[in-house]
C-alpha cells in the first residue's frame, strides 16, 4: 500500500511537471509571436510619423562604471551627433571609480555646453543609484537612458519627440539590438532573444497594460520621474521596477520599434559574464515580484499578466530543477503510457519555438542587413538546448541569492565587440 502511494505520487509529480513545462513553453511561443499575428499588429508597433518641428528638450544619462575610453567615446560620439536641436548628455560615474571619472571628464571637456559629468558619492554603488544622482542635474523635459556601450541612430530623438507629442506619452520605450551575432556559440541566440523581446514581447505586454521597461533607450518625462522619486536604488532590475510603478499609476507608455532606429549593443563576452548578467536580471525580477506593487493594478487581467511576467524567472528556475528529473525519468522510469506520453507534451511548443526562431533569424538578418548563412541556422538550432540550460542555471543561481538576501551588483563588462559590426555598416 505504501509503495503504491509513493509510485502514484511520483506519477502525479511527473505529470504536473510536464503540464507546467508545456504551459510555460506555450506562453513563450505566444508572446514571442505577438507582433506577427496580423499586419495591423505590426503597423501598431512602429514609430509615429515625424511631426514638422521638434518641441521637447532631452537630458540623456549614460551610467558608466569601469568602462574603457574606446567604448565611452564611441557612445558619446553617436549621442552628440543626434540630429536634434535641444539636448544634453550627462555621463554618470561613481566616485570610487577614478579611471572612469577621469575619462568622463576628459570626454566632457571636449564637448563643453553639451556634455556634463555626474559623480555619485554614495557608499553602495549601483546603476539606479547613479541614475538618481544624475537625475538631480537634469532640467530638460525628457530624461533618456543609454548604456555605456550604446550606439544610437542619429535621428532617434526626432522620432522619440514625435512619439511623445503625437501619442501624449509619458514614457517612450525604444528598441535595443545586440549585433555581434557571430562572436561566440551563444551570441546568435542572445541577439535573437533581444530581437524578439523588443520586436514582439514588449508590445504584447503593452497591449495588456503592464510593461516591464528596458533599461536602455527608454525616455521618461522628467516631472513623471521626479513625482515617483526616480529609480529604486536597491533594485537590480530598476528598469522593470520603473515600468511596474508607472503601469500602476496609469501612465501612458508607448513601445516603438523600427530596425533603423534600434540602439546597437554587444553580447556578454564570456559564459561567465552571461551567467552573471542573467542572474542579476532574474534576481531583479524576483525583487520586483516580492515588492508587490503589481498587486495594486486595477484590472484583474493586468494583475494576472504582471504575476505571469514577474514569475518567469521562478519558472525558469523550476525548469532548471526539472531538467535532471526529466533526464533520470527518461532513462530509468517505467510509467503507464498516458504519463509517458504526457512527458513529451512540452516538446510540442518547444519545437514550434525553434521553428519560429528559424523564421525570425531570417527577418533579423533582413532588418539589420546581416548575411545569415546556413551555418548560422544550424548554430541557432544546436545551441538552443545549451542556451536554455544556461538561463535555467542563472535563474537557479538568482533564486539561491534571493533566499540569502544577497543583492550585490554583478556588473557586465563591455569590450566594444559591437563597434566593428557597426562600423562595417556605416
Amino acid at each position: 500500500m505504501f509503495s503504491n502511494a509513493i509510485y502514484f505520487a511520483v506519477e502525479f509529480s511527473i505529470a504536473f511537471m510536464s503540464l507546467a513545462l508545456f504551459v510555460i513553453a506555450l506562453s513563450t511561443v505566444y508572446m514571442s509571436t505577438h507582433a506577427w499575428w496580423d499586419p495591423l499588429t505590426q503597423d501598431s508597433t512602429s514609430y509615429t510619423e515625424l511631426l514638422p518641428a521638434p518641441a521637447l528638450s532631452f537630458s540623456l544619462i549614460v551610467p558608466c562604471r569601469h568602462e574603457s575610453e574606446r567604448v565611452m567615446a564611441s557612445t558619446l560620439e553617436h549621442l552628440c551627433s543626434q540630429e536634434y536641436p535641444n539636448f544634453e548628455v550627462i555621463i554618470s560615474v561613481g566616485h570610487d571609480d577614478p579611471d572612469t571619472v577621469k575619462t568622463a571628464r576628459k570626454l566632457a571637456a571636449e564637448r563643453p555646453g553639451r556634455v556634463r559629468v555626474s559623480v555619485d558619492s554614495g557608499q553602495v554603488k549601483s546603476k539606479p543609484q547613479q541614475l538618481n544622482t544624475a537625475l538631480a542635474m537634469c532640467h530638460n523635459d525628457v530624461v533618456g537612458i543609454f548604456d555605456a556601450e550604446s550606439i544610437a541612430a542619429p535621428d532617434l530623438l526626432l522620432h522619440v519627440d514625435s512619439c511623445f507629442r503625437a501619442k501624449g506619452a509619458d514614457v517612450v520605450q525604444g528598441a535595443v539590438q545586440l549585433v555581434n551575432y557571430r562572436d561566440t556559440w551563444y551570441s546568435l541566440r542572445n541577439c535573437l532573444e533581444y530581437f524578439m523581446w523588443f520586436r514582439s514581447r514588449l508590445h504584447a505586454y503593452a497591449k495588456q497594460g503592464f510593461i516591464p521597461l528596458g533599461g536602455n533607450t527608454v525616455f521618461v518625462r522628467r516631472e513623471v520621474l521626479s513625482a515617483i522619486n526616480g529609480w529604486d536604488s536597491r533594485c537590480l532590475a530598476e528598469d522593470c521596477d520603473l515600468g511596474v510603478r508607472l503601469s500602476v499609476l496609469h501612465r501612458k507608455i508607448v513601445i516603438a520599434y523600427s530596425p533603423r532606429l534600434v540602439t546597437k549593443e554587444e553580447t556578454p563576452d564570456s559564459i561567465r559574464a552571461l551567467v552573471k548578467q542573467r542572474t542579476r536580471w532574474s534576481l531583479g525580477f524576483m525583487q520586483v515580484y516580492a515588492k508587490g506593487d503589481w498587486r495594486t493594478l486595477p484590472i484583474l487581467r493586468q494583475r494576472c499578466m504582471a504575476w505571469w511576467t514577474l514569475m518567469q524567472q521562478h519558472f525558469m528556475a523550476f525548469t532548471g530543477l526539472c531538467l535532471p528529473v526529466s533526464i533520470v525519468t527518461a532513462l530509468v522510469g517505467k510509467f503507464p503510457l498516458p504519463v509517458t506520453l504526457l512527458t513529451f507534451a512540452p516538446l510540442v511548443p518547444a519545437m514550434a519555438t525553434v521553428a519560429f526562431d528559424i523564421c525570425m533569424l531570417r527577418e533579423f538578418g533582413q532588418d539589420h542587413r546581416f548575411h545569415i548563412r546556413v551555418y548560422d541556422y544550424m548554430r541557432l538550432v544546436l545551441a538552443t538546448p545549451f542556451y536554455q540550460i544556461l538561463l535555467a542555471f542563472s535563474a537557479l543561481r538568482a533564486l539561491i541569492k534571493f533566499r540569502r538576501s544577497d543583492f550585490r551588483w554583478e556588473k557586465t563588462m563591455h569590450s566594444g565587440a559591437h563597434l566593428d559590426y557597426v562600423a562595417a555598416r556605416s
